[in-house]
């Protein structure tokens, strides 16, 4: 079973703060170039903003890792370029008439980095440490609903649920669940990543590169390109320059006003995310205990004028959930739009007609719209007598502080997910690994999550996740703001890559270098 040498502290940019990817300046040495003869190696240069935290999935929260992660480790089930879930090391499955027995079918003839069989035996393990506390996973009630897994031979598990999930699929889709060897020492992984994925790790220096080959016994195809570099800049701004000297080949904006500089005959791709940008609240500090606080906020806050100032308008105004199957109707909420009267009233039925002082925890150096973002939303709340003093951290000190809920407002960006339960039942049930984070539960959307994931049909599920986003508004757990773009940025020679609107890099492996 897996092992630790030493204790393990989970830090790192949450998928909560995207680290958009950049290029690096053109230093360095030049990217792969195609080569009429296929002597030539063929070496894809990614720029990335920062270096990884973690190499171990279970524990990623940062989307920079999550991007190396998933080409590195293998799940169960995959998405689509559409985001529909698709067989990944498992070929196939099924469920039972009542829902409760689920019954994967795995790929034979797969193998780890380390050239160790893949079996049966390695996903119980792998779930197994998952669920149990002790890991810190972030994906641990992804798999709550999971009371018992049995090999029934090396190459089929069954699992016993104790409800019918119908997210279930989809919640082993992403990395943080991913499959690891069962014999394997985690500490030793976070040097040497050893995963079923369509690249193995490399070489890595720190807070420079980390160089992935591709992986020649991948169960669907060795990648076409022979490596990938990510490299590491925080500016921004050196993307433009690295892409047209063809220095760097790939890279992936947040910021629409760096795209639109790039130019030339680098092909830039806007992709609508699922992630959200929002201001979090601890509903579990004082004054924010108090809905009509919270309230107060919510309806201060003008959410357009928040995008048009911090995003240049670039996105869409949002509300809870951003699943396109479920997504919510941003005017379902107490305050459709800025209501500076609704907020002062708010604040007078909590006994703070006069005022307060609230403190809010922002990333300086995670995304290019956070700290505009804090600034906005500070003078919008100056208006109704809110005083919003903003603490800039950078990226490890703000996980940490996320992660241990020390905060009473977080600027944030999160990551989406396809299915809602998968999105929020870590978050907003109180039994939810993340639930400390998010700040705020009730018996209510336990029950209503209960009921998302065990109901079957589609338009009763898209009813009851409209609940669950009513009473996240009407509460004002969070303050639900905007979704944005990506703008994946290729060099003229390079193809085969289509963005995700989950952010996802797993198509890297289909990548080719004319």
């Amino acid at each position: 079973m897996f092992r630790h040498n030493r204790g393990r502290t989970v830090t790192g940019a949450l998928a909560i703060g995207a680290a958009g990817l950049v290029a690096l300046s053109a230093c360095g040495s030049p990217a792969g170039s195609g080569d009429p003869t296929g002597d030539a190696p063929q070496n894809l240069v990614v720029g990335v903003t920062t270096d990884v935290d973690t190499l171990l999935p279970w524990t990623a929260t940062q989307f920079q890792a999550i991007n190396v992660l998933q080409n590195l480790y293998g799940t169960l089930t995959e998405f689509d370029d559409d985001l529909a879930v698709v067989p990944g090391l498992a070929e196939n499955w099924e469920t039972s008439d009542d829902g409760t027995t689920v019954t994967f079918h795995l790929r034979e003839g797969v193998t780890f980095a380390d050239g160790s069989d893949f079996d049966a035996e390695d996903v119980i393990a792998s779930y197994t440490a998952i669920k149990d506390e002790a890991t810190a996973a972030v994906s641990a009630a992804n798999l709550a609903a999971v009371e018992e897994m049995t090999a029934v031979d090396d190459h089929t598990v069954e699992f016993s649920l104790s409800a019918p999930d119908a997210a279930l699929f989809s919640k082993l889709a992403v990395v943080t669940t991913a499959i690891l060897p069962s014999d394997a020492d985690l500490d030793a992984l976070e040097s040497e990543p050893n995963g079923t994925g369509a690249f193995v790790f490399d070489d890595r220096a720190a807070n420079e590169s980390l160089t992935l080959s591709a992986n020649p016994d991948h169960w669907g195809g060795e990648p076409e390109v022979d490596a990938v570099e990510f490299r590491v800049i925080p500016d921004q701004s050196a993307i433009v320059s690295a892409l047209q000297a063809g220095s760097v080949q790939m890279a992936v904006f947040d910021d629409q006003l760096v795209s639109d500089t790039i130019g030339g005959t680098v092909q830039v791709a806007e992709t609508p995310q699922l992630s959200y940008h929002a201001l979090q609240i601890n509903a579990r500090t004082a004054p924010l205990d108090d809905a009509d606080v919270r309230l107060a906020i919510a309806c201060a806050i003008d959410r357009q004028e928040v995008l048009d100032t911090a995003a240049l308008g670039a996105g869409e105004v949002t509300g809870p959930i951003t699943s396109p199957a479920f997504k919510s109707d941003p005017a379902a909420r107490p305050c459709p739009e800025a209501d500076i009267d609704a907020a002062k009233q708010h604040l007078a039925d909590a006994g703070y007609e006069d005022g307060l002082t609230l403190h809010a925890i922002v990333m300086q150096d995670g995304y290019s719209t956070a700290v505009a973002e804090a600034e906005n939303i500070q003078a919008q709340l100056a208006e109704v007598g809110i005083t919003l003093e903003i603490e800039p951290l950078e990226s490890g000190t703000y996980v940490d502080r996320w992660v241990a809920a020390d905060y009473e407002l977080a600027v944030a960006l999160n990551g989406g997910q396809p299915d809602p339960d998968a999105m929020y039942g870590r978050y907003f049930t109180s039994g939810g690994n993340l639930n400390t984070v998010a700040g705020y539960s009730s018996d209510s959307l336990d029950d209503l999550f209960a009921q998302g994931k065990a109901e079957q049909d589609p338009d009763a599920r898209v009813a009851i996740y409209d609940e669950i986003a009513a009473e996240l508004e009407d509460q004002a757990a969070w303050v639900w703001l905007f979704t944005s773009y990506n703008y994946t940025a290729t060099a003229e020679n390079v193809a085969g890559f289509t963005p995700m609107a989950n952010g996802s890099l797993q198509n890297l492996r289909n990548v080719t270098i004319q």
